[in-house]
Order: structure tokens, then C-alpha cells, then sequence
């Protein structure tokens, strides 16, 4: 069928069915926010005594999978750990292997933090917007694409779809222990559960009004300066090793990066983000640690900064010791693609606004998946202020366009 006649048909859909959309994404993400999945290192378990394991995403996941059964959408779930499960719902013949969309949607947050003005766990509608942990990151999101994959089930029909809209609720994004170990995005690539064309990633913000194609490397690099330990009323019997890193860090604040300005990412940017050091007042401490967090931009790599970073502390001491704690190079994709122009023209035809290609700082599942042959990109509701914030919200209207917009987007890459 013309995809321009499916569109219509889905155009017709939203403006008879809005309200009913609405409810149903609403009913959705309130079940959700109260689900407390939140994912922290095992480290802080401690702190969080509604938490037995991290994430907990099972408690979403039962909710994802029992309006997929309610619909009679199939589904797989992979789970790497007991608890931790991966749902991945999937719309239509799946006989076009070149035509498979991903939304790649997670089910784990952030802790809520202080400074709320209504419970981070109940769902609050106020003035068009709803607040509550998770309504934007992820959980918002989720729920978008849950009713996209409904609707194009219902209306559009999986006999109509040759590839497949693979609506999916992922674990294990927002936090990390030290061993490395993921059981969300990363797990599902590695094993090969996944094999999509194209994949979105609704976790960026900027209000629909921008395309995520290229994200910085993120390193962390631990500097340790050495002194030797004396009492603290015989100072000039020792080496100071803190005032050896506030020599290092008064030099390293004033260099900047070896690197090429690139079109889409412009900068690296440099925090030194901790500093620990010393054991009492009255002694001459003989250790010193910092650690840095660099996002580097296309030319730059983990070595070559942590290279330039042992040469600048050279000019302090030749003793310090500098290591790559963590490490990721930058991605960045050609905008000229199918993917990109899809979710363009839907959004200018159909809403009257063009969004745009752009870099983050930050990271998204978009890396992982385009270095692992994915096209990937990052695009979505919300304000991306409203990150990890008290209060957190959304724009309601802004869930159903997205919702909408899926659907439509899915027509042009998978039919």
C-alpha cells in the first residue's frame, strides 16, 4: 500500500482518537513512576532500602509485558541476571531485513534526590505537564512507544509492515558498578538478541526539536601526585603531595587540550570532578588523588590525552602517576540518511518544525549502537533541563506527538 495513504490513515487516527491516546500513555507512566527502579551502583544499595538488587526493572517489565499480552503484541525477554530483564516487543512480518526500526526506551532512573515539591512516586498532572521520576527519563518515552506499537499494529497491521517496529524495554542504563558488567543495550548487542536497521533513542530532550548524530568520548582520568609523610610541626621533613596536585592543577587549568574544533562536537571539555588527599591535619599528607572527566572530540584518544596530561604533570614532578580509569572514543554519523530525513520530513510536514542535527556532551545508547553497525540516533520529547532535576516533567502534548510521529516514521522504515 502507498505509505502516503498509511500515513493518512494514521493522521485520521490521532485526530479522532487524541484524547483516548492521552489517557492511555498516561495510564501507562503512572504505573510506572511508582515502580521504584532505581539504579545505582551496588556500592550505595545500602542507601536505598526499597532496593534488594540494582534497577529492579522487573517491576516495569511486568507492566510492559502485560499490555504487549492485552494487545497481543509478541514479545521476547532476554535477562542477563534474574531481575533484570529486557523486553522487546515486536510489530510485523519481519521477512525485510533491511527494514527494522529499534526505539531503544529504558526502565531504570535516577535516585529522586531532595527538593521536591510533590512525591517523586505518584504521577502529578499540572498546567499540561506531569511530574514524577522517570515521566521524561525514561518511563515517558517508554510508554510513547508502547502505544506507537498498538497503534500500528491496530491501524497499519503487521501484514502491512514487511520489516519491523521493535518497541523495547531496556535495563540498566543509568548507573554502572566498576567490573564493567552491563545487562541492558550492550548485553543484547554482544549476544546478538538484536539485529535492528535503524534505532531511536528518546533520551535526549531538546523538545523533539533536535537529532542527536554525534556524541564526545568520555575518559576519566585519576592523577595521583606522591610525598613523603612527616608530622605536621616539622613540615620541611616531608614532601607534601597536596600541595603538589595544587601545583599540577594550577598549571593543568590553564592548558587546554591538543585538538582540531570539529563542525558538529566544537570542543573537548575538562572537569576535575574529585580530589581526596591526606590523613589528619597534623600530617604531611603523602598522597594526593584527583579525577578528571574529559569529553574529547573526534581526533583526540584516551592515550593521546592521557599522554599530554603525564607530560603537563612532568613539569611539576617527575613521580606522578597518571591512568586511564575510563574510557570511550566519540561517534559521529553522516545527517544525509534515511533515518534522519524520515524524522525530518514527518516533523515538518506534519508539525510544522524541522529538527536538527547536533552533538552532545553526553552519552546516549546511541554510541554503543552505531559503533556496533547500528544507525542510531538520538530524538525526543522533553526538556532536556528536566534531567536528573527534583521535579522532573513533561509536556503532555509532547508524549502523544511522539507517539504519533513514531508511527509515522515507522511507515517510511519499515514498510
Amino acid at each position: 500500500m502507498n505509505k502516503r495513504v498509511l500515513k493518512e490513515k494514521i493522521n485520521n487516527y490521532f485526530k479522532e482518537n487524541t484524547p483516548f491516546v492521552r489517557t492511555d500513555i498516561l495510564r501507562i507512566l503512572a504505573e510506572m513512576v511508582a515502580q521504584k527502579t532505581v539504579n545505582v551502583p551496588t556500592s550505595k544499595l545500602p542507601d536505598f532500602d526499597y532496593l534488594t538488587i540494582r534497577g529492579e526493572e522487573w517491576k516495569v517489565a511486568e507492566i510492559v509485558k502485560r499490555e504487549f499480552d492485552n494487545w497481543g503484541i509478541p514479545y521476547q525477554v532476554f535477562e542477563k541476571t534474574n531481575g533484570r530483564p529486557n523486553v522487546v516487543g515486536k510489530i510485523g512480518k519481519n521477512i525485510a531485513s533491511d527494514k527494522k526500526l529499534f526505539m531503544a526506551c529504558h526502565m531504570d532512573i535516577v535516585p529522586p534526590g531532595s527538593g521536591w515539591d510533590t512525591d517523586p512516586f505518584v504521577m502529578t498532572e499540572r498546567d499540561g505537564k506531569i511530574y514524577g521520576r522517570g515521566v521524561l527519563d525514561n518511563k515517558g518515552p517508554l510508554a510513547s512507544s508502547m502505544i506507537a506499537g498498538k497503534i500500528m499494529k491496530d491501524i497499519i497491521g503487521d501484514d502491512a509492515i514487511q520489516g519491523e517496529l521493535q518497541i523495547s524495554a531496556l535495563a540498566d542504563e543509568e548507573a554502572s558498578d566498576p567490573d564493567g558488567e552491563d545487562y541492558g543495550i550492550h548485553y543484547l548487542m554482544q549476544e546478538n538478541h538484536i539485529d535492528p536497521t535503524y534505532a531511536i533513542i528518546p533520551d535526549i530532550g531538546e523538545n523533539m526539536h533536535k537529532i542527536d548524530i554525534a556524541e564526545k568520548g568520555r575518559l576519566v582520568i585519576n592523577v595521583k601526585a606522591k610525598g613523603k609523610q612527616a608530622h605536621g610541626s616539622t613540615p620541611h621533613l616531608g614532601v607534601n603531595a597536596i600541595n603538589k596536585m595544587a601545583n599540577f592543577l594550577a598549571i593543568f587549568e590553564k592548558y587546554t587540550l591538543l585538538h582540531e574544533t570539529d563542525p558538529i562536537l566544537r570542543h573537548p571539555s575538562v572537569n576535575v570532578g574529585e580530589i581526596r588527599g591526606g590523613a589528619a591535619a597534623n600530617i604531611v599528607p603523602s598522597e594526593c588523588y584527583c579525577d578528571i572527566d574529559i569529553r574529547i572530540v573526534p581526533g583526540q584518544t584516551p592515550e593521546s590525552v592521557r599522554q599530554e596530561i603525564k607530560a603537563l604533570s612532568m613539569k611539576v614532578s617527575d613521580d606522578f602517576e597518571v591512568t586511564l580509569a575510563d574510557g570511550t572514543l566519540p561517534h559521529a554519523i553522516n545527517p544525509d540518511n534515511l533515518l534522519v530525513k524520515s524524522i525530518q520530513e514527518n516533523a515538518r510536514t506534519y508539525f510544522d518544525f524541522t529538527p536538527e542535527p547536533f552533538g552532545l556532551g553526553g552519552g546516549t545508547f546511541a554510541k554503543g549502537m552505531n559503533q556496533h553497525g547500528i544507525l542510531a540516533v538520538g530524538f525526543g520529547p522533553g526538556d532536556d533541563t528536566a534531567f536528573h532535576m527534583a521535579n522532573e516533567f513533561v509536556d503532555i502534548e509532547q508524549l502523544v506527538t511522539f507517539t504519533h510521529l513514531i508511527c509515522l516514521i515507522a511507515i517510511d522504515l519499515t514498510i
